[in-house]
């Protein structure tokens, strides 16, 4: 590694100058050796010297960035495609403020297939694990449940929970429905099953043709052992995919996987448009808007886009993409990551030129789209201020809401309303503890108290406007924990809900001067207040109804002295919950194995 550090006044071309000739990636730092901006180049000397040469090619991003630099570090690579792997590693790491940088891929749905005796098909969102086998990503949660829907009417695989399933002892109601083969009491072998999983992997990795193919094959084996009736649900099946392939299939892509992913810019805002198809069959669209890029920086976020977007998930046989790219480093790089040939074509013919200019298409649309509800937004935020006379400049909204359950779980929501657009980075929630069960009022003020601690103490930023989700006593609460943290100034609404609870006749009430202000319900201004009060709403509901069933499914057996995780695990894997334990008889608990009789007859006195 080598690194130059600024003495008296930085010298970039110079520090620029004396980096070798070799592959490798850079790190521009600045103040406090904060860093700046990750790149990788073939030649480090010529890509770092191109920054403080030509600043009139660079873009206002990269140029706001050049100005900043106060040192520049270097790590040597054996060649371009390691580069590159080691230039997205340290992005994910470091985030740096001037790179293009996109969503977790943890937000992509997959559809898993679990590694069990008689393996369950479900949806799944998180890291990705060697645990299960998992395909995707998908563009969006429809395609899963579709996906899922289908699998589940051609393979009959189950989608229970795994507690359910062991304690089965009929058939449930998917079975009599024909959309499970009923595993869980032995209505398939293991073999019958093993065959329905191998052919829905198939089926979710594009290969359809040989699904079909094995299909053909087993009811040809069925009819000629005189096994009609089976012979007839394999022609089903085949019918139920034949028709998903007819009705999906793009002309011309064949057996192939193909990602079609195209670049566009309007007015500043960079979108990249993902098309997907498997097996010839379209499987969805998803457009995604890089952070920190430009008009100038097209080539670079589609360059950080295929980085990202395939890092620990499947890669197609074929990307198709827009612009110019170097395809050497790319094709490198995905053999290395994938341990296989990965084709770039970023000159498609024929039907793939027809699907490239449709998806230019779609992430134009979606781009102009994105702009068109940009200005409404800001038409809201003017129309807003307005009606609340706000003096200065109104951006930044924080929301705050409390949900519980006649005093139970009680738990907070902050949620932040910047740039045009809910935060959702931003969210924050709070268990509220050390209160009278149901005292709304003592809520918001420890909910208000500790946002704002964390804030003045650095951890983020000060709002424009201040929401209570709530009336007189609310906000009252509300301006008490912000005079003990000498916030006076902060401006603070309260959101009443009008007599009968509508919306649209929602009643404003300015903390500060207690005017109460009645908005036309088409006012805009009221629109973006209901759009965030609703939001901090769902937010506070979502966290106390995981809090209140988290606490209610810990309550007893946790509790219970003796009793540690395998002893409960065996408990609820025989008994398939807390309530069924609580049902059961000593001589049933003790059943359990680890389970004794004394100790059965003390679990039982506990939770009676």
């Amino acid at each position: 590694m080598n690194g130059t550090r600024k003495q008296t006044e930085f010298d970039g071309l110079s520090e620029a100058k004396a980096l070798p000739e070799l592959p490798g990636v850079y790190r521009m730092l600045g103040e406090e050796d904060a860093v700046l901006y990750v790149g990788k180049a073939i030649n480090l000397k010529k890509r770092v010297v191109s920054y403080f040469r030509k600043a009139d090619g660079l873009s206002p991003r990269i140029q706001l960035m050049v100005k900043q630099i106060i040192r520049i570090e270097s790590t040597v690579t054996r060649s371009e495609s390691e580069a590159l792997v080691l230039e997205n590693s340290l992005i994910k790491s470091l985030k740096p403020k001037y790179n293009i940088l996109f969503r977790d891929d943890k937000s992509y749905p997959y559809i898993v297939l679990t590694k069990h005796l008689y393996p369950k098909l479900s949806s799944y969102r998180g890291s990705i694990t060697t645990k299960d086998r998992f395909f995707g990503p998908f563009t969006n949660t429809y395609a899963v449940r579709n996906s899922i829907h289908l699998l589940q009417k051609v393979f009959r695989l189950r989608t229970c929970e795994d507690t359910v399933f062991a304690n089965r002892s009929r058939p449930c109601l998917l079975y009599q429905i024909e959309r499970c083969s009923g595993p869980c009491v032995t209505k398939i072998t293991e073999d019958e099953y093993d065959k329905d999983v191998k052919n829905a992997s198939l089926f979710l990795q594009g290969k359809e043709n040989e699904v079909i193919q094995s299909l053909e094959k087993a009811m040809l084996g069925c009819s000629t052992n005189m096994e009609f009736e089976k012979a007839a649900i394999f022609r089903d099946r085949i019918r139920s995919l034949t028709k998903v392939r007819e009705t999906q299939f793009v002309t011309g892509s064949g057996d192939r996987n193909v990602d079609i992913v195209t670049v566009a810019s309007i007015d500043g805002l960079v979108g990249i448009n993902l098309t997907v198809v498997r097996g010839g069959s379209h499987r969805g669209d998803k457009v995604f808007y890089p952070k920190n890029a430009s008009h100038k920086d097209e080539v670079d976020a589609l360059e950080a886009f295929l980085t990202h977007h395939y890092q620990g998930g499947s890669i197609p046989d074929e990307i198709v993409i827009n612009k110019k790219v170097d395809k050497a480093v790319f094709v490198k790089y995905f053999e290395q990551a994938f341990k296989r040939k990965v084709r770039i074509n970023d000159n498609p013919i024929s039907d793939r030129r027809m699907w490239l200019k449709m998806s230019e298409r779609n992430v134009e649309l979606s781009i102009q789209q994105k702009l068109l509800n940009k200005e409404t937004q800001a038409d809201r935020l003017a129309a807003l201020q307005g009606a609340l006379s706000l003096e200065g400049e109104l951006q930044r909204i924080e929301c705050f809401d409390i949900s519980h359950t006649m005093g139970e779980a009680t738990v907070a929501s902050c949620v932040v309303y910047d740039r045009g657009d809910m935060q959702h980075g931003e969210y924050r929630r709070f268990n509220i503890d050390g209160i009278t069960p149901g005292d709304d009022y003592a809520a918001m003020n420890q909910v208000v108290s500790r946002r704002y601690q964390r804030i003045i103490s650095g951890e983020g930023k000060l709002p424009d406007l201040v929401l209570i989700d709530g009336g007189k006593g609310q906000l009252s609460s509300t301006l008490s924990a912000l005079s003990e943290l000498n916030l006076d100034d902060l401006s603070v609404v309260g959101v009443a809900k009008g007599e009968e609870r509508k919306a649209g006749e929602e009643t404003l009430i300015n903390a500060r001067t207690g005017e109460v202000i009645n908005l036309q319900s088409n006012d805009s201004g009221l629109h973006l207040i209901q759009q965030i009060r609703d939001e901090s709403h769902r937010f506070a509901i979502q966290g106390h109804r995981k809090r209140r069933d988290k606490k209610r499914t810990h309550s007893r057996l946790e509790d219970i002295e003796g009793i540690g995780a395998k002893r409960r695990q065996r408990l609820l894997s025989q008994f398939g919950g807390v309530k069924e334990v609580a049902s059961a008889s000593i001589e049933e608990i003790a059943k359990v194995d680890g389970i004794s009789k004394k100790l059965a007859e003390y679990i039982y006195r506990q939770l009676h």
